[in-house]
């Protein structure tokens, strides 16, 4: 099994309403019940975790071999971010069924495509 996402000129880093652009392939043993490329972002650190399915692009009639293009627009926010407690990544999933078979490519998403950095408070 064989599963790639390929971003337009391999970019990683994007701002809010920007165009997320290219293709994905896949090689598997039988045409799948289902391809779809999802559009993510979750929370890490302490605390309780999130994850948003921002926005899914199926691909109908999936074959055992294919490349499909994408484009997703990126919404305002929530922007990338970085903390002493948490962090906030996007990125893009392609997933076949049946298997539960997934890859991940991570993206940011922030003003002028930089991760935002939380600063560090104090102690008094």
């Amino acid at each position: 099994m064989s599963l790639v996402i390929q971003i337009h000129e391999n970019q990683t880093a994007f701002s809010p309403r920007d165009r997320v652009t290219g293709e994905v392939s896949w090689q598997v043993e039988t045409p799948p019940r289902s391809v779809e490329l999802r559009l993510v972002w979750g929370t890490s650190g302490r605390g309780n975790r999130d994850f948003c399915i921002v926005e899914t692009i199926p691909f109908s009639n999936p074959q055992s071999t294919e490349t499909r293009s994408f484009s997703f627009t990126l919404p305002e926010g929530p922007y990338s971010f970085t903390g002493k407690l948490i962090t906030l990544t996007w990125g893009l999933e392609l997933a076949i069924e049946p298997g539960g078979q997934f890859i991940g490519q991570e993206i940011t998403v922030a003003p002028g495509g930089r991760e935002v950095v939380l600063p560090q408070i104090a102690k008094k």
